[in-house]
């Protein structure tokens, strides 16, 4: 059997920003793990347009190329993380886009958040999106990733965190196994979204 598949979700687009560096330690750690196949999107190189399909992303009656591709990736997923700053209390608009294009794509998957900022660490954001993410099915996990200060830790473009942020990472990283084992027959036809 084929290791189910893991998309870690860059959550920022701004230029400069320190989401990308974060997204390539974390998914260093989920290959050292050997649990999933491991694939790193990036909402900078997807470069969606703001909304732009006619129909609501529940009937797939999709007319853009580049939803059909984000469905197609989104669907090919077993489990997420997202990579997210925090802006103004609340999570980025390229992530509240990418999530707002699809709907049934999402169902049933757990998502892991690993959020930074200054002092907060993004743990507003965090909060924020699990409102969104439970309404389309997702399951969001309890273990999270808090990353305050995150410039502190970014050297040449590499980000090397203190100890307990690896091991925070690692902790949830086990809880997406155990959570994507658990919701895989909803995904797989056990029940309907």
């Amino acid at each position: 059997m084929s290791k189910p598949v893991l998309q870690i979700i860059v959550g920022s687009t701004r230029p400069g920003r320190v989401g990308l560096p974060v997204a390539q330690w974390f998914e260093g750690l989920a290959r050292e793990s050997g649990e999933f196949e491991v694939e790193l999107v990036d909402l900078a190189e997807v470069d969606l347009p703001l909304m732009d399909e006619p129909n609501h992303p529940r009937m797939r009656k999709y007319t853009k190329d580049h939803t059909k591709r984000r469905s197609e990736t989104i669907d090919r997923a077993d489990a997420f993380v997202f990579v997210m700053p925090e802006y103004n209390y609340g999570f980025s608009a390229a992530l509240k886009n990418a999530i707002d294009y699809l709907c049934l794509e999402w169902a049933y998957k757990p998502v892991g958040l690993v959020s930074y900022g200054g002092i907060s660490a993004g743990t507003r954001a965090a909060q924020m999106i699990k409102q969104v993410v439970t309404t389309l099915k997702m399951t969001p996990l309890f273990e999270a990733v808090s990353i305050p200060f995150v410039q502190k830790s970014i050297t040449d473009g590499t980000f090397s965190p203190e100890a307990p942020v690896g091991e925070g990472a690692r902790a949830m990283l086990a809880e997406l196994g155990r959570m994507e084992e658990a919701l895989r027959g909803l995904r797989r036809g056990g029940a309907k979204a």
